[in-house]
């Protein structure tokens, strides 16, 4: 595994049932080898969530050069759960609004026009979630159980 993913056994918990004739405790005990056994599931599971995300908003996201869509993909470490354009304008592209004047430039409230498809524009990752997140839930989940190595 490549990173700082780590998983961790979940603390044991001692619990009070009430039941009709009287209570009692209970403690519930992960198994000793929780963390190891499934930690590298996790992590394709992780790995899998980030590529997706890269992946599915490649077509929403603004592109003259591909350069911004080529920043999602270096500055991201799959497996973290961070996906990051590291592109200078990034971040001006995803909110979509103009913004003028000499640095520091000053936001307005005047949308952006983008080049491409017409799919492309502000706030891809929000759309591209809104459109996918039950097919990415289902591959994580598969990764995360064993389903898919």
């Amino acid at each position: 595994m490549k990173g700082n993913f780590k998983v961790k056994k979940p603390a044991d918990k001692t619990v009070k049932v009430k039941v009709e004739n009287g209570t009692f405790w209970a403690t519930l005990q992960w198994a000793t080898g929780f963390a190891s056994k499934y930690a590298g599931q996790f992590y394709r599971a992780q790995v899998f969530v980030d590529q997706e995300v890269i992946r599915l908003s490649d077509p929403l996201t603004p592109m003259r050069t591909k350069t911004l869509i080529r920043s999602g993909e270096t500055g991201t470490t799959f497996g973290s759960g961070q996906v990051q354009y590291n592109s200078p304008y990034g971040r001006y592209q995803y909110y979509g609004k103009v913004m003028v004047g000499k640095a520091p430039k000053k936001l307005t409230n005047r949308n952006l026009t983008y080049e491409g498809a017409p799919q492309r524009g502000a706030l891809w990752f929000e759309r591209m979630k809104a459109a996918n997140l039950e097919s990415i839930r289902k591959g994580a989940e598969d990764y995360a159980t064993g389903k898919n190595k």
